[in-house]
């Protein structure tokens, strides 16, 4: 009698360490970013770490102890690590990956101190990316800690465009913040008198300089800009009353009020002078453009790192909570397993840590991707620049060309000859990585804050009441509370939704999203357990349902995919987040599987850890189609009208006498009908008849294959679950509680 062989499972050993998150996030081969994520760490886990157990959350005030934070962060190199080396930093290039990292890390901590870290960043992101060469080096020079030798201080700057209300948060279009001309002498520099208050300031309380967005009061001033004012100009640079917060305590926030004057000099990106009118080089709204493109990346990887964070205090708090009960004795499964002993607290752990997972992978691969992009599109810029092409666009207008090129290489075999030439054009490179950069960014802000807040309250939660007090471990109560105010930042969520509206329906960008979803089937023939197929077929729904919508309408004609149809555009945005997220974490562990082997220190139980990894993405997937296979649903059935009993919708329905006639030749029709009416026409008690699905049982189809694809994500769940149970974790917290 022959027997079933038994595949023995690896189980991960211990959490995933820095040799895994290297490869799985692509610095295995960055010397540079390691030591700076030692040093982020170093700072987040000591001084910040310390200033919140000593309780500086509890003030408004910008204490000594919170500015030793800041002092830190320039020991440690992470003020630095925006600048380039001849600007006092120490990496060289593009920074979008160096400074998710130490946001990360900080963030790991105290959602405050991260942003404190970003906040500085900000201040210079404007000059960074569209002030004039003499801008860039002076601020860039002069906010960088003093080498050895250099007598002076680190400036330190603040972004000021938010209004006081009504205006804040809800418009960065709307300026109260003006500029008119002071003094403007013949042959001479013009000087400006610039009145702005902010509202919700970051950094003010110590700011010596800021960036400020105002529109122009004078008809010698065309449109809006960013002006640089210092604390030293002529008039007042009040740095205002500190805001009132429940969260980020450690980062400075105020209300600042300034009435200045400086030189048109300070306009960021400098300025022409057209009939006797001083033109900014750049409006307001098109520097945020450039800012906002990059830097909701670290505000949505704080969220990751927090779920992430929360994921050992929660194991060491389950398996101690009966310890010191008389039952649970030293060596029993009351005292080493406690509350993980039952399924569902393991489960529930399972969804925060794949949830972690994913938002890290969308979120570092966004980094990534705009580093990648930072040189392409110099060169695009430059190779426009000589064609004589300039401005926003003139651009747009010039790389429709490139546009469909890029399309021609998306359709193209992979064996194709005119693949090299294609993948060698500048131009065709950047318009793939815009298209991707200009949907997966929003996404990381609106699913990382957003739907991470969600399971940050799960977490806060499986710490049972512990997890609301003030030294809960890891802080979990403060991250949760933080972690709204995040979803706020760079915009809020609707701002995130109708941008991604927008760019997800581009052409390019839907060509990629097919490559993807093949790519997806690809990986699971080699790879099921990874939940690849789920999530192709998840895609393939959502693809379908987007085409569907942009066609369809609803009973009064009107158009349903409409940018005042928010109903539906957000939703679907919403939606699409989900396919993405999962994708980037499936990605990401392929990469450790592919590369672990070739590291000793990762390749030391890479099976388990990958076998994990991998039960989490499958986990992942399976919540991303529930996800999907829901909101399309009801957008798809949502907008049609519901049958009722009169005439002409109930002629489709069985008679009773009919079905008595049937049932002679048919035996058992009579319990498929749903809808029978009476000879006297009464009918069922409901709304009316059943709805149909005519013109939409593709959909029904595609849900059907959906369902059926969810077999074995369970089972996954139930193995990382027994992973949870077992795997080992440090005696204790590496920072205090």
């Amino acid at each position: 009698m022959g027997t079933a062989t038994v595949i023995e499972e690896k189980i991960m050993l211990t959490l995933p360490g820095d040799a895994v998150r290297q490869i799985q996030w692509r610095f295995a081969d960055r010397f540079d970013l390691q030591m700076l994520v030692q040093s982020a760490r170093g700072v987040a886990r000591g001084t910040v770490a310390q200033l919140v157990a000593a309780g500086e959350r509890n003030t408004h005030e910008w204490t000594p102890g919170k500015a030793s934070m800041m002092e830190a962060f320039d020991r440690a190199g992470i003020t630095a690590a925006f600048m380039e080396p001849e600007e006092g930093g120490f990496i060289s290039g593009p920074k979008n990956l160096a400074l998710s990292l130490a946001a990360f890390e900080l963030a790991w901590v105290d959602g405050g101190a991260a942003t404190a870290s970003l906040a500085g960043s900000l201040a210079l992101a404007p000059i960074h990316e569209r002030g004039t060469p003499e801008q860039l080096k002076h601020y860039k020079s002069l906010s960088a800690p003093p080498q050895p030798g250099e007598d002076r201080k680190t400036w330190r700057g603040s972004f000021v465009l938010t209004e006081p209300i009504p205006y804040v948060g809800v418009d960065t279009g709307m300026l109260s913040g003006k500029v008119r001309v002071a003094e403007w002498a013949d042959g001479e520099e013009p000087w400006l008198r610039v009145d702005k208050r902010g509202r919700f300031i970051t950094n003010i309380a110590f700011a010596n300089f800021v960036t400020a967005a105002v529109g122009s009061d004078d008809p010698r001033i065309k449109g809006s800009c960013f002006v640089i004012l210092e604390e030293t100009d002529e008039g007042v640079f009040d740095h205002g009353t500190p805001t009132k917060k429940l969260v980020h305590q450690l980062s400075s926030t105020g209300d600042p009020i300034f009435s200045m004057k400086v030189p048109a000099s300070r306009i960021v990106g400098g300025y022409t002078i057209k009939d006797g009118v001083i033109v900014p080089n750049y409006s307001h709204s098109e520097v945020l453009d450039a800012v906002f493109k990059r830097t909701r990346v670290g505000v949505g990887l704080m969220s990751a790192a927090k779920l992430l964070s929360a994921v050992e205090p929660v194991i060491r708090y389950q398996r101690q909570r009966f310890r010191g009960a008389e039952g649970a004795r030293p060596g029993s499964v009351r005292y080493e397993q406690g509350i993980q002993q039952r399924e569902d607290a393991l489960h529930r752990l399972v969804d925060v840590w794949a949830t972690g997972e994913a938002a890290a992978s969308l979120g570092f691969a966004t980094a990534r991707l705009f580093d990648e992009m930072e040189p392409t599109e110099k060169l695009k810029t430059a190779i426009l620049k000589e064609r004589g092409v300039q401005g926003g666009r003139a651009e747009m207008k010039a790389l429709r060309e490139s546009e469909q090129r890029a399309l021609e290489l998306l359709a193209l075999d992979t064996q194709d000859f005119r693949r090299a030439e294609l993948e060698a054009d500048p131009l065709v490179q950047y318009v793939l990585m815009d298209a991707e950069a200009n949907v997966i960014c929003p996404a990381t802000k609106l699913w990382n804050t957003g739907h991470g807040v969600n399971l940050l309250r799960e977490a806060v939660s499986l710490m049972g009441g512990y997890g609301i007090t003030e030294d809960c471990p890891g802080f979990l109560g403060n991250k949760w509370m933080d972690a709204q105010l995040e979803a706020t930042y760079e915009g809020p969520e609707a701002v995130q939704r109708r941008q991604l509206t927008i760019t997800m329906t581009t052409e390019v960008f839907l060509a990629l999203f097919r490559v993807w979803t093949t790519e997806m089937r690809r990986v699971a023939s080699s790879r099921p357990g990874t939940g690849a197929c789920t999530l192709a077929s998840a895609m393939q729904m959502w693809l379908w349902t987007l085409n569907h919508l942009q066609k369809a309408t609803d009973p009064t004609g009107g158009k349903l995919y409409h940018g005042q149809r928010q109903g539906v555009t957000f939703a679907l945005a919403d939606a699409l987040c989900w396919l993405l997220a999962s994708r980037y974490q499936i990605l990401d562990v392929l990469e450790l599987e592919k590369r672990g082997p070739e590291d000793p220190v990762a390749s030391e139980g890479l099976e388990g850890t990958v076998q994990f990894l991998s039960d989490l993405c499958h986990t992942q997937a399976a919540a991303a189609a529930g996800e999907v296979s829901r909101i399309c649903a009801e957008l798809v059935f949502g907008y049609n009208c519901h049958p009722s009993w009169d005439e002409e919708e109930h002629r489709s329905c069985f008679l009773a006498s009919e079905l008595d006639e049937y049932e002679e030749t048919m035996p058992g029709i009579s319990a498929m009908a749903f809808d029978v009416l009476a000879a006297d026409g009464s009918h069922p008690q409901k709304a009316g008849p059943c709805a149909g699905c005519a013109g939409n049982s593709d959909f029904l189809r595609m849900q059907n294959r959906l369902t059926a694809c969810l077999t074995g994500s369970r089972l996954a769940k139930d193995r990382a679950a027994e992973t949870v149970s077992k795997v080992m974790i440090p005696e204790a917290l590496d920072y205090p509680a």
